[in-house]
């Protein structure tokens, strides 16, 4: 049994319930009070709660009614999962809920889990870094009701022509294009991938020139990932680590 009087912070993953933890999947489990990203996270993942279990969808609280509950529960001694899509380390909006945890004397722990950005690579099977291509990826978004460092602007990131991964920011498509151009070649691959590991799962694969009218002829205004890079190309260096003329602390190379 997990220990009663504190809050979990378990990443619920991309959609898909098996691609939960299992420690998350146990904690949900035998949580007492559930408060889940409803706007976000299948609800199949909760499925596995006890029947008594009381359970919240904090999609239509604030941050002040997430926090009462949590604080009401510990104080009668529950164990509570609060379950955020993907992992919560990533646009999740925890360390709001964590600072005022600390203030209030709250013990809590992160449970990380599967990220969308993961959950797309695997859903179009490619590898992120490839030698001789690029080794740095990009994790960020478009600005919009939140904004964006101007140090992190689109452009200012696009110079770099690594791997790039846009959260929230496919109802935009047109405009993050446009900024992308500013640096990356017009024939650049880029994939958009709607609700990964889900069922209805939609992948739309193009490059920099077509996306955007691909993207709205496919319906796609939310919940998906944009990829772009040449990692999403064919052309690659091989790994030195499985090169037979490579040698590293766990074999020699044959040319030895």
């Amino acid at each position: 049994m997990r220990d009663r009087m504190k809050v979990y912070f378990i990443g619920a993953g991309p959609g898909d319930p098996e691609l939960i933890t299992v420690k998350g999947g146990k904690i949900i489990a035998q949580a007492d009070i559930i408060i889940y990203a409803g706007s976000l996270v299948n609800k199949e993942v909760i499925e596995n709660r006890k029947e008594a279990s009381e359970v919240h969808n904090s999609a239509s609280m604030t941050l002040d009614e997430v926090i009462e509950v949590m604080e009401r529960g510990i104080k009668s001694g529950k164990l509570i999962a609060r379950v955020h899509t993907g992992d919560p380390s990533i646009y999740g909006a925890i360390r709001e809920q964590m600072d005022i945890l600390e203030e209030k004397g709250i013990e809590y722990e992160v449970i990380p889990g599967v990220s969308s950005f993961v959950a797309s690579a695997a859903a179009i099977k490619k590898e992120f870094t490839l030698p001789g291509i690029t080794q740095t990826i990009i994790l960020t978004r478009m600005e919009g009701r939140t904004p964006v460092p101007e140090r992190e602007a689109i452009e200012a990131l696009a110079k770099h022509r690594a791997t790039m991964c846009l959260f929230l920011s496919v109802h935009m498509i047109a405009e993050l294009v446009k900024r992308l151009l500013t640096s990356y070649p017009i024939d650049t691959p880029v994939a958009v991938i709607q609700k990964a590991s889900w069922k209805d799962e939609k992948i739309v694969i193009g490059t920099l020139e077509n996306i955007a009218k691909q993207v709205k002829e496919a319906g796609i205004k939310k919940t998906a990932q944009i990829l772009v890079g040449d990692f999403l190309g064919d052309k690659y260096e091989l790994s030195k680590l499985y090169d037979k003329n490579f040698s590293h602390g766990y074999r020699k190379a044959e040319n030895e």
